[in-house]
């Protein structure tokens, strides 16, 4: 059995860890942040004062075993969201009514496993009961609008768990019996904010994801509490970065991802969003120290594939410096690059005159010490992402070859 550990944000590797789960003798594990803040995910955790379940649901989805008679209930249970119009009495109707008959179903959907439904019922009672003492305390409602149901219920497995996600996570992977291990980077409930290069505040992750400039983003940062909206219209960028660095959060992995990395006989940087889904996880405390540690794992780290909003301007250079600059802000030491990458694996697109892909800048690499393999990794059948098989393909090769071919 061959222990992969994938770090990811979202559905930002979905090709890459359907194709490991294709694989019988690999033992997966997806490394995922949890700062997302954005719509419904920023009313649970404005509301129960936890990090996002959003992109931990998203990766558990593509990990719900396909052999599972209740496959696809199980799947509509994942990706169900509540109507954008939904009147707020219609969807606690709904969550009351499952609540209170044994025979309803959820969502419309029947929950056949009565092992499953009764834990489903015991979260959901517990975000129903808790989320009615919140709104009385604070005079105010939740929104339900776009509300993901699986959200509601990991509130209230979050609330069971004592508060913490990463019991939560684990044991959503046992009740759905998952293909694979999903675990958050961190259990800290912080926030995720950023300063751009001309000295604009991005005060959340959502403003980050929705970015829509070519101005590039100087840094990321953690904070305890949120920053109201434009409360740093009149310092100088000077004196934000100041803030920023002196209230930035020094949060250390969990003690699973520790594991799963100490573990690990391939660890994979996947392509993805990268200051919002990606660095957040690198600037943990610990993984870098954890991932060079480990002597034994293949490395790879594969660049993106097509430009996307927070890095519209990005070569193919600028994802492992990102990387590498994000691995070293946190731990006391610094890494070099041989200890956190054996590999960068580079797309050479067959569609050289597109201006969405990420060029490759080879005179740039001459200062980084990482190998370097080019090929072609996009999906023929969707454009502009990688085809999982195909990665999966070479990494395997790469681990079992002693001579490496490469640019």
């Amino acid at each position: 059995m061959i222990n992969v550990s994938v770090i990811n944000g979202g559905r930002g590797a979905a090709g890459l860890i359907k194709a490991l789960l294709r694989k019988p003798d690999i033992n997966l594990t997806s490394i995922v942040n949890a700062y997302d803040d954005g719509k419904s995910t920023g009313e649970i955790r404005k509301f129960f004062g936890m990090l996002g379940p959003s992109d931990i649901r998203k990766v558990q989805e593509l990990m719900l075993p396909t052999d599972d008679p209740n496959f696809y209930t199980y799947k509509k249970l994942f990706n169900h969201r509540f109507p954008e119009n939904i009147k707020r009495e219609d969807a606690l109707n709904e969550i009351k009514n499952f609540l209170e008959n044994d025979n309803a179903e959820l969502v419309g959907l029947k929950l056949e496993s009565s092992y499953v439904r009764s834990h489903i019922k015991e979260f959901l009672n517990n975000f129903f009961v808790c989320l009615n003492s919140i709104e009385k305390l604070r005079e105010v409602t939740f929104n339900f609008a776009d509300c993901s149901i699986m959200n509601c219920i990991f509130a209230g497995a979050f609330l069971h768990f004592k508060r913490n996600i990463s019991d939560s996570t684990l044991f959503f992977g046992k009740l759905f019996n998952l293909r694979g291990n999903v675990i958050a980077t961190n259990i800290e409930n912080k926030y995720l904010v950023g300063l751009r290069e001309n000295g604009e505040m991005l005060y959340s992750e959502a403003e980050i994801v929705e970015l829509r400039s070519n101005v590039r983003i100087e840094r990321i940062y953690l904070l305890d509490e949120p920053l109201p909206k434009n409360s740093f219209k009149k310092l100088s960028a000077s004196e934000k970065r100041y803030y920023l660095n002196q209230h930035n959060c020094h949060v250390p992995i969990s003690q699973s991802v520790a594991l799963s990395l100490t573990q690990a006989d391939l660890i994979i940087y996947s392509a993805g969003t990268q200051h919002s889904s990606l660095y957040p996880s690198y600037i943990s405390t610990g993984l870098s120290e954890t991932i060079a540690n480990n002597k034994k794992a293949l490395k790879i780290f594969i660049t993106n594939i097509g430009a996307d909003y927070e890095t519209p301007k990005y070569k193919a250079s600028d994802y492992i410096l990102g990387a590498y600059k994000y691995l070293n802000l946190t731990d006391l030491r610094k890494y070099s690059m041989e200890e956190l990458f054996d590999f960068n694996l580079i797309n050479k697109s067959d569609n050289i005159n597109s201006s969405s892909y990420v060029k490759y800048d080879e005179e740039s690499f001459k200062g980084i010490n990482v190998k370097r393999i080019i090929k072609n990794y996009e999906s023929r059948e969707f454009p502009g992402k990688h085809d999982g098989d195909l990665l999966v393909k070479e990494i395997l090769l790469l681990r079992e070859e002693n001579n490496y071919i490469y640019d």
